[in-house]
């Protein structure tokens, strides 16, 4: 063999093994990933898990766990398993926990301007438009900004649109103004103030412990969600008039929360389940509020003797007026709260106008169909 067709023969030799290294990496390396196992994430909700709340945390995790192919695998516990349902936020910026599932309103001990994702009449948007502008009207980057302010180390996607809350439950009905005047009363967020303004002595309580505090008498009265999370919560076993309609949660969604340090350590790809989840879930809990809510509408009238009253006129005019000077007060004292409440108004200005000229009141359908003449019953 000639010195030329050595070093030939010699340098094919070399390739073929750097090739069969290469080729050896490419085979090995997702076994190497696939041995790291799932990324696992502790989470806690700030509900009992009772409650239908916490069932649409455990939907949302549920969602992420199956698209991920279980890469992701987030483990939802109930309110009080590590932290009170009020420490939610500390915990998770702190990295005590991995996420959450709660409300903005919950943190308004942080920075009230937070409560204006739902604690409020929404300028006349319901809890879907109130949506629309955080994704995009602003509101996604006001948060941002906001939960910078107080040092919180989280990501937030809110999602999943609630129906309007009742004013509350009480004793008995509330017919004018001044029949809240001294009532010792539940409630969060920017409802706080404009409750107290109204003559309540306004006491702030997570969800669970609610039922116990009208039991021993700490509460005359509350408001809480739906007439799913009131039924199994119980407060038809300590109330029995629930007065229906109200502007002081108008508008309110959930919350999710990760912290941030945790989150921007996930890959893009998960990253985007993330976020797709959040759509879905949020779509998904919107459709199936209406349909436990409505059939446990049915159940606490038929079975728990609960009596439902409209709230009168008199007292929606007073609360829009209360939290019109609270909202002046808020804006004159945090800054970020008049930027964020401006910006509201400003997308409420037009989305609600297009709404009321579109949309068809369909009270009059509900008559045809449902009311005297019934049509339905003729179809």
């Amino acid at each position: 063999m000639t010195t030329r067709n050595k070093d030939k023969t010699s340098t094919r030799r070399r390739f073929l093994k750097v090739a069969a290294a290469g080729a050896a990496t490419a085979v090995a390396a997702p076994t190497i990933v696939s041995a790291q196992g799932p990324i696992n994430m502790r989470w806690q909700s700030t509900w009992p898990s009772k409650d239908i709340f916490h069932e649409y945390a455990l939907d949302y995790a549920k969602k992420v766990n199956d698209m991920t192919g279980g890469d992701l695998k987030i483990e939802v516990l109930p309110a009080g398993a590590v932290v009170p349902a009020f420490g939610l936020l500390d915990a998770v910026s702190k990295g005590v926990l991995d996420g959450g599932h709660g409300v903005l309103v919950y943190h308004y001990g942080k920075q009230t301007a937070l409560a204006l994702w739902g604690s409020g009449p929404g300028f006349a948007m319901d809890a879907n438009m109130l949506l629309a502008w955080h994704k995009y009207g602003g509101g996604k980057e006001l948060l941002a900004k906001l939960y910078e302010s107080i040092g919180a180390n989280v990501v937030s996607f809110p999602y999943g649109p609630m129906p309007t809350q009742p004013f509350g439950w009480f004793k008995k009905p509330v017919a004018k103004p001044d029949d809240l005047k001294g009532v010792k009363f539940r409630t969060v967020g920017i409802s706080i103030d404009v409750y107290t303004a109204m003559g309540a002595a306004v006491n702030a309580l997570p969800g669970g412990e609610i039922v116990s505090a009208m039991d021993r008498g700490l509460l005359d009265a509350a408001e809480f969600n739906n007439a799913t999370s009131d039924r199994v919560l119980g407060f038809p076993d300590v109330a029995k008039v629930c007065m229906l309609q109200s502007f002081h949660q108008n508008a309110e969604q959930f919350e999710i929360t990760f912290n941030k340090d945790k989150y921007n350590a996930l890959p893009e790809k998960m990253k985007a389940i993330i976020a797709s989840a959040v759509d879905a879930a949020s779509a998904d809990m919107s459709w199936k509020a209406i349909d436990r809510y409505s059939k446990d509408y049915v159940e606490l009238q038929t079975k728990d003797n609960v009596k439902f009253y409209k709230t009168p006129d008199a007292i929606l005019k007073q609360q829009l007026e209360v939290y019109d000077e609270v909202a002046r007060k808020k804006s004159a004292e945090n800054p970020l709260f008049k930027e964020i409440l401006q910006s509201q108004i400003a997308f409420a200005r037009r989305a609600t106008q297009w709404e009321q000229d579109t949309v068809v009141n369909r009270r009059m359908a509900y008559d045809h169909y449902f009311g005297a003449n019934a049509a339905a019953k003729k179809l």
